[in-house]
C-alpha cells in the first residue's frame, strides 16, 4: 500500500502553517510490483491527458517510463495508436535497442532511440515526454529559451535550453539520440529546434506537467511577442519563482489536479 514519503523542499512558501493540514506527498510502495503498475498507470493517464489537449498529430509522440525493477527497460506506448485510447494493457516494454520485450505491437523508433539514449544518460531520469504539440513546434523552430514573462515561465527559468544538432531530421538512428541527449544536459527541458519540446522528470507527472507547461508558455509569448515587446521578470525574482514552482515535487503536485480529472472521466484507461 502506498504511504507519505517525507516533505520535499522546494515549494516551502506554500507549505500550509495550520497544524495537521500538509500538502500530499507522491507515493512510495512495498514492492517493485506495486510501483510499476503505478507508474503504467500514470503513464497511460498521461497519454489520454495529452490526447485531450490535442497533442497528438498523427503516429508522433511519445512518453516513456523507466522500469522500476529493470532501469535498462522502460514502457511506452504503441507506435499508430491514439494517445486518447490509450490504456494499462496497450503499454509496450522496451529495452535500449528497441526490441519488445512485453507486448505485441510496434514500437516508434524515433521513441526509442531518443529516450533511450537520454535514460543512459540520465539515470536520475525516470520518464521522458516528447509530442509534436502545435505551439512548441513553432517556437522551437526559433532555437531560443523561453523568456521570464510570466510567472509560469519562471519555473523552467536557466533549466532549460536548445538543442541544434539533427532538429527537423526525424531520429532515427543511435548517435542523432546522443546528440539530444548531450545538448538535453542536466537541465528539466530542452526545445529541438525545427522538432518540438523534450521534457524529463524523476516521475511520468512531472515529465508530463514540464512539457504541458512548456508548451502554454509557448503559446503565451508566441501571442505576446505578435502584440508587442514583453516585459520581462528580473532574474532575481525569475530565480525565486523557480526555487519554488520549479523542482520535482512541484512538476509532480502540479499534475495532480489533470490525474484526478482523468481518472474520473477514462477510467477504462486502468483497464
Amino acid at each position: 500500500m502506498a504511504a507519505p514519503t517525507t516533505p520535499q523542499t522546494d515549494m516551502t512558501a506554500f507549505e500550509p502553517d495550520q497544524e495537521g493540514i500538509a500538502l500530499p506527498q507522491p507515493p512510495v510502495f512495498a514492492t517493485a510490483e506495486q510501483e510499476r503498475e503505478h507508474r503504467k498507470q500514470q503513464l497511460a493517464g498521461a497519454f489520454r491527458i495529452f490526447g485531450r489537449f490535442g497533442f497528438g498529430e498523427g503516429v508522433a509522440g511519445h512518453i516513456t517510463v523507466r522500469d522500476p525493477e529493470d532501469p535498462d527497460l522502460f514502457w511506452v506506448n504503441p507506435f499508430g495508436m491514439s494517445f486518447r485510447h490509450i490504456r494499462v494493457s496497450d503499454l509496450l516494454c522496451v529495452d535500449h535497442s528497441g526490441r519488445v520485450v512485453h507486448g505485441t505491437r510496434p514500437v516508434n523508433r524515433a521513441g526509442f532511440v531518443i529516450h533511450s539514449a537520454v535514460h543512459e544518460a540520465r539515470p536520475d531520469v525516470v520518464a521522458a515526454a516528447h509530442a509534436h504539440s502545435v505551439y512548441g513546434k513553432a517556437w522551437s523552430s526559433l532555437g531560443r529559451v523561453l523568456d521570464p514573462i510570466t510567472q509560469d515561465a519562471c519555473a523552467l527559468y536557466e533549466n532549460h535550453t536548445v538543442v541544434t544538432e539533427g532538429g527537423g531530421a526525424v531520429v532515427v538512428d543511435a548517435e542523432a539520440g546522443r546528440l539530444l541527449a548531450a545538448g538535453l544536459g542536466r537541465n528539466a527541458m530542452c526545445f529541438h529546434r525545427n522538432h518540438g519540446i523534450f521534457a524529463v522528470g524523476h516521475t511520468v507527472a512531472e515529465a508530463a506537467w514540464w512539457f504541458i507547461s512548456t508548451e502554454r508558455n509557448c503559446q503565451a509569448q508566441l501571442l505576446a511577442e505578435a502584440a508587442g515587446t514583453p516585459h520581462l521578470i528580473d532574474p532575481e525574482n525569475a530565480r525565486f519563482t523557480r526555487e519554488q514552482t520549479g523542482g520535482h515535487y512541484s512538476g509532480w503536485f502540479a499534475f495532480q489536479p489533470l490525474w484526478d480529472e482523468i481518472v474520473r472521466t477514462d477510467p477504462d484507461l486502468f483497464d
